[in-house]
């Protein structure tokens, strides 16, 4: 399987793309900031191709959905995201800064998915995979205001392309994990990270490595599969 995911080079990205690699898939995975760790998985894993794209420069985007094609894509995996998980109370929050988040993350994803559907569709299958946050389905941090709802944003969109496209054999999943210890949540007081490990059901912090899992689950799973939410906290919610 010929895979794409975006931000594949750190966090929860790079236990997906290591995950695949291990599997014995074609991995491509895009970064940023992290060109030495990029290198340090391809060299790590020889299916694994490692792919300049900020998503902030629109010509770099526009080469990434170019490759699509090339690469012969079964399966994109919407990762990436640029930003703070947490920064102020919505009523301090600038429209300004709202706007700016969603340009740098939601729009790039868009533009993707859409040149990933397009060519799913002329060869009749394909699955998308959107990573969002379990904070979507219980009480979000407080300041988490941007991040929460360009996540909730995607997952109403992976709704549509989930029911848009499965005439053509394409599925659209997303997998909301609760918090995990990343570079993304570093500036997190260690005081917050207690609490959420204790209002864990299972008293643990969730790692990349299990989250990974179920992506590749996800990943192998028939058409039937399609439009679900995959939600991994350990049973805090159960719906």
């Amino acid at each position: 399987m010929n895979v794409l995911i975006t931000g594949g080079s750190s966090g929860l990205g790079e236990a997906i793309t290591r995950k695949f690699a291990k599997e014995g898939h074609s991995v491509y995975f895009t970064y940023n900031q992290s060109e030495s760790n990029a290198k340090k998985i391809e060299a790590d894993h020889k299916n694994a191709f490692a792919i300049k794209c900020n998503f902030k420069s629109l010509d770099e985007v526009e080469a990434l959905k170019t490759k699509i094609a090339t690469i012969e894509l079964d399966l994109l995996i919407n990762n990436a995201y640029s930003g703070s998980f947490m920064k102020s109370h919505f009523y301090k929050i600038s429209t300004d800064d709202f706007l700016t988040e969603f340009q740098d993350n939601v729009i790039p994803t868009i533009s993707i998915t859409q040149a990933a559907i397009g060519y799913f569709r002329k060869k009749k299958g394909g699955k998308i995979i959107t990573i969002l946050t379990s904070a979507l389905v219980n009480t979000p941090p407080a300041g988490s205001s941007i991040y929460v709802g360009n996540k909730a944003y995607l997952k109403q969109l992976s709704k549509v392309w989930a029911s848009e496209n499965i005439r053509y054999n394409i599925t659209s999943n997303t997998v909301s994990p609760s918090f995990m210890l990343t570079n993304f949540t570093n500036d997190i007081d260690e005081r917050v990270i207690e609490q959420i490990k204790d209002s864990n059901p299972s008293k643990k912090i969730l790692t990349t490595e299990e989250v990974a899992e179920a992506v590749l689950f996800l990943s192998s799973a028939s058409v039937q599969i399609n439009g679900i939410d995959m939600i991994i906290n350990s049973g805090t919610n159960i719906i």
